[in-house]
């Protein structure tokens, strides 16, 4: 059973709609502390319109938001970042918040980056970049953190290393995490909810009974389905950050 205490952000029958038309309508969910929950659908059903609901971002909304924190940490879909300038590491974790030098330390260090602190942003690799936003986004170790497309650039193989750290940060830090994906399966052994859109809630649960859904199946394919009804949800491994397996 959950608590009350427990919930940060609770969205019911929420949409948003703009010029007419509705981006996204009639979402119910709920983040927890200590919890991950996944939105996955195709392009265009919703997804980041419903992080932004969740974020307080649009206000002219549909239903109801409750928010129970203010601290919370943010990983956009898309940044915007001049490249040619000569940004270091550090310089970039405080461009914009005031953080001591044992703030960054440590949340580099969570995301498998310290190494990286005097390194320019412009000779990271994609997996290195989506790690730095990711340890800007828990320096001030935030109750909620909304994750959209946090693996943006990144290899298969890098994919499933950081949803491993996403979920490891959801358990050191006990935040809850709102995260956003294109592939159920890549997130099913971090996530415990899965919210499946289209516009609208097509289906929900945790990922084996979204996988199993017909109108899952609908929108992703039959073999989609299979090949995730027969994934197990516990790993018996992990992937490092260099690719390699080490068994747990």
């Amino acid at each position: 059973m959950s608590s009350n205490q427990n919930i940060l952000v609770k969205l019911k029958q929420a949409g948003f709609c703009i010029n007419d038309k509705w981006l996204v309508k009639g979402v119910t969910l709920q983040i927890e502390k200590g919890k991950i929950v996944t939105l996955i659908g195709p392009n265009g059903s919703g997804k980041s319109t419903t992080a932004k609901i969740a974020l307080g971002i649009y206000k002219k909304i549909d239903g109801e938001v409750e928010k129970y924190t203010n601290k919370v940490g943010y990983v956009p879909q898309k940044i915007s970042i001049d490249w040619t300038l000569p940004l270091r590491v550090n310089d970039f974790m405080t461009l914009t918040e005031n953080l001591k030098a044992e703030a960054i330390n440590e949340a580099l260090s969570l995301t498998g980056v310290i190494h990286l602190k005097d390194k320019n942003l412009g000779d990271l690799s994609g997996g290195e970049f989506q790690r730095v936003l990711l340890a800007r986004a828990i320096s001030k170790k935030p109750e909620l953190l909304v994750l959209d497309e946090p693996v943006q650039g990144v290899d298969f193989t890098g994919e499933i290393a950081l949803y491993e750290l996403i979920k490891k940060i959801s358990d050191k830090l006990n935040c809850g995490i709102l995260l956003i994906s294109h592939d159920l399966h890549t997130v099913m052994s971090a996530t415990d909810h899965v919210v499946c859109l289209n516009g609208h809630v097509c289906c929900s649960g945790t990922p084996i009974d979204v996988a199993k859904n017909n109108e899952y199946k609908a929108l992703f394919g039959e073999q989609a389905s299979q090949i995730l009804t027969r994934y197990q949800h516990r790993h018996d491994h992990i992937h490092t950050d260099k690719g390699e397996i080490k068994k747990n």
